[in-house]
């Protein structure tokens, strides 16, 4: 007996048997903490996702004079297709943030028993995520693009040296600059914004020089100001030839007398103060041309046409031709300087060759209200010794390839000045 006892107490076969059933329960238990980590993540993830989504849902809706509460329980309805349900009401809380407007922080907690940790826990675990939404102060702009599509909306090359003493903005979606700066050009603006995306590594922009890439789109400063040509146009073609002097007087009695099939000029020509619409013609001011058009003119590049299609007319300025032109202050052509028609057709060119409409002041020119081209390019040649101290650019595109020297110091109390746009870039910060 004692023999065979010894004999059990060495043998060693079936060891490993004994040690792998004794490892077991660790191996089960490593293997059912391990899926209950990685699910634990994926609920994480996810409801990270749906605070981050809430938050910025907020944000826009604060934009909109909106209940920030009632889009965050909009964006998470979607939120609750990826099966799970909420704990509680979530949390909706406006912060203040140094540098960021409207601020919303939204805070989830998510319930949920966890495969294996549920046999040893009294209660599911609470996740809990959390996500802090802003945007980002708008600017103070004198030059917007309205250009919608994936292009350059603003662009600046060759000698272009700008001075802007306020920012540009553009609604060009293209990725890789929307707002581009190239060539010797040099551009002091603030802030630089873009819906799409801005060559901010380009040594062209001036030092300390804000960049507001990926913002929200800006409106139309002008939306709501029509053309409203008069039925017909009496004026015929106002042409002043070379060493020619006209003055122009306004007829306030008949509008159609103050319409013009095409506005040429080569010597001198004053305008008194009033709205003079172009019918389809072109406004061409030649190299040594000379036009005074100051306290309270409005040019109106239009048709008297109804067509849809209706040709409207382009505006070139030579080099070394002057322009003193000042937008009224009241009236429905208010800060307005030069307005073209909605109805121009776009070349869809970029480039200043094919730019339809091309501004070369010269030395003497002197610009207070805003030349509005929201549907074709504009070219900007200015000269840097032109006074154009309160001048706003409002253009489908533009493009900037000689000096300019765009200070925007508009007169306290005039309709001109820049515009100030609503917050721009939401982005998660938090």
């Amino acid at each position: 007996m004692i023999k065979a006892m010894k004999a059990l107490m060495n043998d060693k076969r079936g060891n490993v048997l004994v040690m792998v059933g004794f490892s077991m329960p660790l191996l089960v238990g490593f293997a059912g903490l391990a899926t209950d980590t990685i699910q634990w993540s994926l609920w994480k993830r996810q409801l990270q996702r749906a605070a981050d989504s809430a938050a910025i849902a907020a944000v826009y809706a604060k934009q909109d004079s909106m209940s920030a509460e009632t889009a965050v329980t909009r964006d998470l309805s979607h939120t609750q297709n990826t099966g799970f349900t909420l704990l509680g009401t979530p949390q909706v809380t406006h912060p203040t943030v140094s540098g960021y407007n409207y601020t919303t922080r939204v805070q989830l907690q998510l319930q949920r028993e966890l495969s294996f940790s549920s046999f040893f826990m009294t209660s599911a675990p609470i996740i809990t995520a959390a996500a802090t939404a802003a945007a980002t102060p708008g600017g103070d702009y004198c030059v917007i693009s309205l250009e919608p599509n994936a292009t350059q909306g603003i662009y600046a090359t060759g000698s272009a040296n700008l001075q802007l003493g306020c920012g540009m903005i553009t609604n060009a979606t293209d990725l890789n600059g929307a707002a581009f700066a190239t060539g010797s050009a040099v551009v002091n603006a603030s802030p630089i914004a873009a819906v799409g995306g801005i060559n901010t590594t380009s040594t062209n922009w001036a030092s300390g020089t804000e960049f507001q890439p990926y913002t929200s789109p800006i409106e139309d400063p002008f939306a709501g100001v029509q053309a409203n040509p008069p039925s017909t146009c009496n004026g015929g073609s106002l042409t002043v030839n070379s060493n020619q002097t006209r003055v122009q007087t306004y007829d306030t009695s008949n509008p159609a007398n103050n319409c013009f099939t095409s506005i040429t000029v080569r010597g001198t020509l004053t305008l008194a103060p009033g709205t003079y619409y172009v019918s389809g013609g072109d406004f061409d001011l030649g190299s040594q041309a000379e036009v005074y058009a100051n306290n309270g003119v409005t040019i109106v590049m239009t048709n008297v046409s109804t067509s849809s299609t209706a040709t409207i007319g382009s505006v070139e300025m030579n080099g070394g031709s002057e322009l003193q032109i000042q937008a009224p202050d009241t009236g429905d052509f208010a800060g307005i300087a030069i307005y073209q028609d909605r109805r121009a057709s776009d070349t869809n060119n970029s480039g200043a060759a094919n730019s339809p409409n091309k501004i070369n002041g010269g030395n003497n020119s002197f610009y207070r209200g805003a030349l509005y081209f929201p549907s074709q390019q504009v070219t900007y040649n200015g000269n840097s010794s032109a006074n154009v101290a309160c001048m706003q650019l409002v253009t489908r595109r533009v493009y900037f390839s000689g000096a300019a020297n765009i200070t925007n110091t508009c007169p306290s109390g005039s309709a001109s000045g820049s515009f100030t746009a609503p917050d721009g870039q939401v982005r998660l910060i938090a």
